[in-house]
């Protein structure tokens, strides 16, 4: 990826050596800050035990050993095997948990599985397209989805809201059941409820599934700020020394930040639709495209590293040139800054001047960094 991303600096600011980047081609990368682990990487497998905190993102994502302290995860697919000894935040294309945790668990993705092997210790609050709860939650199940499948046990109450809501021959509902659907409830004959039933009133099957979509909408967001947190944690954690250049970018050239990234905001997508235009230049498009759809999300998360790394400097001096402390820094600043983004009418010019000058600043360090590189 951070090749791809060389070639778009390559298109806005001019050319580099292509053969000055092969020292930065790996597809993992790890960090370790005393008991904790920071792991990325196209396919992130991870095996060994951790004592305390596990921090993990990547296309595919393996949990194996267990993990002491809290797990947080995000990729196009998750898969925890593994027990957690805290809480779980994960979120994917595909997330599945067939392990204990010993706490709660937030869950959010496309497909949403808890197997038969899952013993969630307390509370677990999902969302997704397509949810199914195999196995044990001893707190109380927040869930909302397209569909959503209950065949395992819950000690508490279950609030469901879902476009289809069935409860398995194996269902065990110690609590009430409040659900929200514009579909009638469907149970097998096995299935037990210790409490209530009750169908939660609407005022139609059309605001019941406006309500329903809000709910999962406001759970991906939830998921999608943190895992941009996860992100600029671990951009800090394996690229520490090109990071750590970018808050001087964003102090020495703030104007020639802003001016590149609106150049690349405007021109990639113009270059990509003429190589689309062309048998020939579709691989070539195809490649540009993905680089520019990775260069938008680290132009933003790359905005917040600058900001926590001049937090940092100016508040904490001493602490600055420690990784983790700047991996922390990161990712407060993203959620300043999308929290700052949320306000009405200026919230818009933040996220455009975060965008923006993220981008600029990230593109003239890979170019700078490419021409330092020996020959």
């Amino acid at each position: 990826m951070r090749n791809v991303l060389i070639i778009l600096s390559i298109l806005i600011s001019g050319p580099v050596h292509a053969d000055d980047t092969r020292d930065h081609q790996q597809e993992r990368g790890e960090h370790v800050m005393g008991e904790d682990r920071i792991v990325a990487g196209q396919r992130a497998l991870f095996s060994g035990a951790v004592g305390g905190d596990l921090v993990i993102a990547g296309g595919e994502v393996v949990v194996v050993e267990p993990v002491g302290g809290d797990l947080l995860a995000a990729g196009g697919e998750v898969r925890i095997d593994a027990e957690v000894g805290q809480d779980v935040y994960a979120a994917g294309g595909r997330v599945a948990l067939d392990a204990a945790v010993k706490r709660n668990a937030r869950l959010a993705g496309g497909k949403v599985e808890i197997g038969h092997r899952a013993s969630i210790a307390g509370n677990a609050t999902m969302a997704g397209g397509d949810v199914m709860v195999l196995g044990d939650v001893q707190g109380q199940l927040a869930v909302a989805g397209g569909r959503i499948y209950l065949n395992g046990r819950v000690a508490g109450n279950v609030d469901a809201s879902g476009g289809e809501i069935e409860l398995g021959p194996a269902a065990r509902i110690g609590g009430n059941l409040y659900y929200r659907s514009r579909k009638d409830l469907k149970r097998a004959s096995g299935a037990e409820v210790g409490g209530t039933v009750m169908r939660e009133p609407g005022d139609g099957p059309w605001r019941d599934q406006a309500r329903t979509g809000v709910r999962i909408a406001g759970a991906l967001l939830l998921v999608w700020v943190l895992g941009l947190m996860v992100v600029g944690a671990v951009f800090v954690a394996t690229l520490p020394g090109l990071t750590a250049r970018l808050a001087d970018t964003a102090r020495a050239r703030p104007g020639m930040s802003l001016l590149l990234g609106f150049a690349a905001l405007v021109a990639v997508p113009a270059v990509v639709s003429l190589l689309m235009a062309s048998v020939i230049g579709i691989p070539l498009g195809l490649l540009l495209l993905t680089g520019y759809l990775a260069l938008l999300m680290l132009g933003y998360v790359s905005a917040g590293v600058a900001l926590g790394q001049m937090g940092l400097r100016r508040f904490n001096p001493a602490r600055a040139d420690k990784t983790v402390w700047r991996a922390v820094a990161a990712s407060l600043a993203i959620l300043i800054l999308t929290l700052l983004s949320a306000i009405p009418v200026l919230g818009w010019l933040v996220w455009l001047a975060a965008l923006l000058g993220g981008m600029g600043m990230l593109l003239l360090q890979l170019r700078a960094s490419t021409r330092a590189s020996p020959s």
